[in-house]
């Protein structure tokens, strides 16, 4: 994804605040970017949008990016009166590895400690959305929703990146399979039993839509809450209105699945 800055926070959202915090795994500084809602309360819940970068960005991307992705993000958080979160998840090319991994599920923790959080969503966009996937499959209970943006949902086939990839996941796919295979989100569909939303391009030559297909297909045929959004002419990018779909997607769908209780 475009790493470009080149928006204000929206309105309805206090000043950024940039947080720093010490990772629990290996006591490194790592930061998040957190938008508080205006009329946050501690009389009522709130739910949480998690948003991923792109492979070369940083937590910037989803605070003041103006591509169609971020925007939407931004736009329905506000929209929801959400607690808005960008994380580094360690590198502009993370890609989900363990450490990654543990410093979410730590941010996460410390939201519900400090907030009264009602629901937690995760969505991202390439990198992001690969990720977003990743996190889902290897925590269900953590994550109320998801919305993938042109994602790979299979590490073992995809082959570009694969220098960074290797870096975060501590090896390659040749020396550790069952690494790649566990951040795969194509082998675990049983695992996302939250809503799960994609948006796909026929034209993606740099994240190819063909695993994020057959995965949202066996959502499917196993009755999960799921929404494909499939662009057969489109490239490596979704469009404003398709990442709003999607994200209203999980939001409306978990709503929903809460009521049926």
């Amino acid at each position: 994804m475009n790493s470009a800055i080149a928006a204000d926070p929206p309105q309805k959202f206090s000043a950024p605040h940039d947080i720093e915090f010490t990772a629990n795994c290996d006591h490194t500084k790592q930061n998040y970017v957190m938008l508080l809602p205006e009329n946050l309360s501690d009389q009522k819940s709130h739910s949480v949008l998690i948003a991923l970068h792109g492979h070369g960005s940083d937590r910037w991307q989803f605070i003041k990016n103006t591509r169609g992705e971020c925007k939407a993000a931004r736009d329905i958080a506000a929209k929801y009166h959400m607690i808005y979160v960008s994380p580094d998840y360690r590198a502009k090319t993370s890609w989900m590895g363990p450490k990654a991994e543990m410093d979410l599920v730590q941010i996460i923790h410390d939201l519900k400690s400090k907030y009264n959080i009602d629901k937690v969503f995760l969505c991202g966009g390439s990198m992001g959305a690969s990720s977003s996937l990743t996190f889902a499959a290897l925590h269900p209970k953590l994550i109320d929703g998801v919305a993938a943006m042109n994602p790979t949902a299979n590490h073992l086939e995809y082959n570009n990146f694969q220098s960074a990839i290797s870096k975060s996941f501590g090896g390659t796919k040749q020396e550790i399979p069952h690494e790649y295979k566990k951040r795969s989100a194509e082998y675990w569909p049983e695992k996302l039993t939250m809503p799960v939303s994609i948006s796909v391009g026929g034209q993606d030559k740099s994240v190819p839509p063909e695993s994020a297909r057959r995965l949202m297909k066996i959502l499917k045929q196993i009755n999960q809450s799921a929404l494909l959004i499939d662009r057969p002419e489109q490239g490596h990018s979704t469009s404003y209105t398709d990442s709003i779909a999607i994200l209203e997607f999980i939001i409306t769908q978990a709503s929903r699945k809460k009521s049926e209780k």
